[in-house]
Parts: C-alpha cells; sequence; structure tokens
C-alpha cells in the first residue's frame, strides 16, 4: 500500500481519522492478521484496541505497545506465541475464548495477561483446566519448599526446634538419608510380622491351654507381638512429640488408624489385670476377644509406606459417583430379580425362596456371578430370571469399571510427573544459583579491566579469565530496531 494511504497513517499524523475506520496490521511471530477499528473498540482496554490509537504519539507510545514496527508496511511486530494468539482473538468476533489442545495453560494466561484481555472471556471448560494447572503448580512449590526446608538450617531456631526437625524427617521422609530409608523399612517389616503374628495365633496346634481350660496364644507369639506393639508406641509417640502441628497430626487419617492399632493391646491388658475385679471373667474375656480383632486395622499401617495403596485410596475417594452409580444398578436389580425369584419360585413345593428379604441374599450372589449354590432356582422360569440377572449384574458391574481404573491411572501418573517437576525445578535453582555465582565473576572481571587497564598484564590476565559463555554488550545506547527488526 503507499505511504500516503488513509488507512495507514503515518506515526506524526494529527489522529484525527475515526478510528473505526482504520486498519491495523499485527505480526505475531510470522503470522499476520489484519484488525478494524469497529471490532477493536469493543474491548478498549486490550492492547490491540490501544494501537489503534498510539500511532499520533510517536515511536515512544508505538514501542511501549510492541516489540517493532515498520512505518513502511505500517505493520506492528510482536514477538509472541501466535497459536495462542489465534485463540485470543477471538474475542473481538465471538465474545469468548477457548483454549486449544498442545497449549499450556499457564502461558496462554500470561499470552491474556499480555494482550490484556480479561480472563472472564474464557470459556469455563478452559477455566477448569487452568485451575487444575494451577493446583498442580501450587502442588510443586509446595513439594519444592518442603525439600528445601528440610536442606537448609536455621541458626535461629533453637536446639530443640533443630532436634525435633531432625526426628521429623527421620521418621516420616524415608528419602532424606539413609538411615531414615532402615527405619522405615524395620516398620514396614514390625506391620509385616505382627500381621502375620496375629494370624498364626488363631491356629488351634499353635495355642496353648490356660489352668481354667481355655484356649490361648503361645506366650511366644505373645512376646512377639508386645515387642511390636512397643514399636508402633515408640514410634507414634516420637512422631507425635516431633510433628510441627499436633492437631493436624493427630486428626489425620492415618494416625487415627496407628491409634487404633496400638489402642487394643493395652485396654485388654488393662481389663485383664483391673476387669476381672468390676465384672464377671466371662465378660472380661468376651471384651478382650473383640478388642483383639481391632488388631486388623494394624494392616491399614502398610499405606504409609506404599505409594500404590495412597493411589488407590485417592483413586476410591475421587470415584465416589461412580461406586454410587455401581450400587444403585445392584440395588435396583437386587430388589427388582429377588422379587422375580421369590413370585416364580412359590409354585414349587420344595422352594428354598422363603421371602423376599431372603431372595435378597440370592440376588447379591447371583448378579455379582458369586453363587454359592446354597439357594437356587428350581422352576423353569426361576432357572431364567436368575439367568437374566447375572447378565444384568456383569453389566451393571463392568459400566463403572472403567472410569475408576481412569482415576488411578490418571493420580498415578499426575504424582510421577509432580516428583519429576520438583526434581526439575531444584535442578533449575541449582543451575540459577551457580549463573548466580558467574555472574558475580563477571562483575569481578568488569572491574578489573576498568582498574587495570594500564597494567601490561591486562591482556593476558582477560584471556585467562574470559568465558566463552560471557557475552559482551554490543552498545549501552537506546535503539528501538529490535530483534525481530534487525532479522529481516
Amino acid at each position: 500500500k503507499m505511504a500516503g494511504d488513509s488507512r495507514f497513517p503515518d506515526v506524526d499524523t494529527d489522529g484525527s481519522e475515526k478510528s473505526e475506520e482504520m486498519e491495523i496490521v499485527v505480526n505475531v511471530g510470522g503470522v499476520r492478521q489484519v484488525f478494524y477499528g469497529d471490532n477493536l473498540n469493543q474491548y478498549p482496554e486490550t492492547r490491540l484496541a490501544e494501537l489503534i490509537n498510539c500511532l499520533s504519539g510517536g515511536y515512544d507510545s508505538i514501542f511501549s505497545l510492541c516489540d517493532d514496527y515498520d512505518p513502511g508496511k505500517r505493520e506492528f511486530y510482536f514477538d509472541r506465541d501466535p497459536d495462542a494468539f489465534k485463540c485470543i482473538i477471538d474475542v473481538y468476533y465471538f465474545g469468548e475464548i477457548h483454549m486449544k489442545k498442545g497449549i499450556c495453560p499457564i502461558c496462554f494466561k500470561n499470552e491474556m495477561e499480555f494482550w490484556k484481555v480479561d480472563l472472564k472471556f474464557l470459556d469455563d471448560c478452559c477455566k477448569a483446566h487452568l485451575s487444575e494447572k494451577k493446583e498442580e503448580l501450587e502442588e510443586i512449590a509446595r513439594r519444592v519448599q518442603l525439600i528445601l526446608d528440610d536442606l537448609g538450617v536455621d541458626a535461629s531456631e533453637s536446639r530443640w526446634k533443630r532436634c525435633q526437625k531432625c526426628i521429623w524427617k527421620f521418621l516420616e521422609k524415608p528419602e532424606s538419608s539413609y538411615p531414615a530409608r532402615v527405619i522405615a523399612v524395620l516398620s514396614f517389616l514390625f506391620i509385616l510380622i505382627s500381621s502375620v503374628v496375629m494370624c498364626v495365633g488363631t491356629i488351634p496346634d499353635l495355642q496353648v491351654v490356660d489352668a481354667e481350660g481355655n484356649r490361648m496364644e503361645h506366650p511366644t507369639l505373645d512376646s512377639i507381638e508386645t515387642a511390636c506393639i512397643g514399636w508402633f508406641t515408640m514410634e507414634y509417640v516420637l512422631r507425635l512429640i516431633s510433628s510441627p502441628n499436633k492437631l493436624h497430626f493427630a486428626l489425620s487419617f492415618m494416625n487415627i488408624v496407628d491409634v487404633l492399632a496400638i489402642l487394643p493391646f493395652y485396654i485388654s491388658l488393662t481389663l485383664t489385670h483391673l476387669g476381672a475385679k468390676l465384672m464377671e471373667l466371662s465378660n472380661v474375656q468376651q471384651a478382650v476377644q473383640a478388642l483383639r480383632i481391632m488388631r486388623i486395622a494394624r494392616i491399614f499401617k502398610l499405606a504409609r509406606h506404599s505409594s500404590g495403596l495412597q493411589t488407590l485410596t485417592y483413586a476410591l475417594k475421587r470415584s465416589f459417583k461412580e461406586l454410587g452409580l455401581l450400587l444403585m444398578y445392584l440395588a435396583v436389580g437386587i430388589f427388582v430379580f429377588s422379587a422375580l425369584g421369590y413370585t416364580m419360585e412359590q409354585s414349587h413345593p420344595e422352594t428354598l425362596f422363603k421371602s423376599i428379604p431372603q431372595s435378597f441374599w440370592w440376588a447379591i450372589i447371583t448378579m455379582t456371578t458369586v453363587g454359592y449354590g446354597d439357594i437356587y432356582p428350581k422352576t423353569t422360569l426361576g432357572k431364567l430370571n436368575a439367568a437374566i440377572s447375572f447378565l444384568c449384574g456383569v453389566i451393571a458391574i463392568a459400566l463403572p469399571i472403567h472410569p475408576i481404573i481412569n482415576n488411578f491411572v490418571r493420580y498415578y501418573n499426575k504424582q510421577r510427573v509432580l516428583e519429576t517437576a520438583a526434581k526439575h525445578e531444584l535442578e533449575l535453582m541449582e543451575l540459577n544459583s551457580a549463573e548466580g555465582k558467574a555472574a558475580g565473576s563477571r562483575s569481578e572481571l568488569e572491574d578489573l579491566s576498568r582498574e587495570g587497564k594500564d597494567d601490561p598484564f591486562y591482556s593476558s590476565r582477560i584471556k585467562v579469565s574470559h568465558s566463552d559463555t560471557f557475552i559482551h554488550l554490543l552498545s549501552e545506547e537506546k535503539n528501538y530496531r529490535t530483534r525481530l527488526q534487525s532479522c529481516k
């Protein structure tokens, strides 16, 4: 176009032209777009709308908004992401923005902030994706901060605080040191030994008979159980003492499991020695047996040392909707098929379906394809009803399984990505720290060059100290021609 074209006024014009009739050309990363003033003025606070009025303000006004400007072509240059820009300009035509797949949500948010487009124009589905990425970044930052807190030592802290932090790392973070890994393995072994002893102690051949003729656990197994409980108690007390937030520690689910695994031993011990004076001996024994059953809670302590169990727990928590659908399907099927089975089997004289509630048991074991065989239909219609019931049960169980598996895989992969990202963040921080030291060395080199230019040994010293990564500044004067225009 000609330089005098009214649609492309020069920077020294008086700006009398109506902005609605103007046309501007924007080059973003090599992608050219043409915009008209009537579209851009719908959102006057955006950067593209400000380009319309910047021409009358001179080069200072122009280069405050863009990276480069070609007065011959009347074209604004931006060194930004063209793919994100293609999505952002939709706001001028459709009033909303959709983020394409493959674009980082955080980078897209930064692009929107650069173009001065409000986040309210972003579609709700894309906002959810952005929120998820923000949570991931916060989780990465939290993990990095925890690692830095473990590595750092605050000299202002008291000796007790430092000792408390060391005990906490020693018991809660096996990756912090080799002795901490050994303690974690020992704790894992004590959990396994305690669980095995609990099971083996119920074998009649390994039990002994007391003076009153009652069977009880072998004294050796009882001693092993006592040693395991002693370890669990010492571990819990030390973790509680060294915990930075004791209320949060006490209310944590896994720590409640630890208490439930320890408490029955001490309650049964108290009832054995003191309860006989307050109640009959048979009642004491029944209470002790009931408390011993609660020892199965200690198997859940394995989740503390197993990331797989933690992932499974999280996947089940995130799959409450799918599990609810599964239970609803089964509940409806159980009610329908048990009622049909009871009705169809009433004509048989030796029917096993005495009532509809009793038929619930048959419907449950049939729809879950267990089939114990204690209750079964004897009529032809009853058998047909049973065949339909277990086919519907297979379908009802199979439908929600895929989303649950997806939740498990997604969370497991996410945890691996977060761990890798946290490690990369630490490596980047170390690299930046090394670059900061190198920058300090370069500043010392510049001081040396200013102070020792008259030194005959200056040249040789510079050659020895010069680094290939050190790039001297070409010029300190202000130059409007940026990298984009210099590459033309």
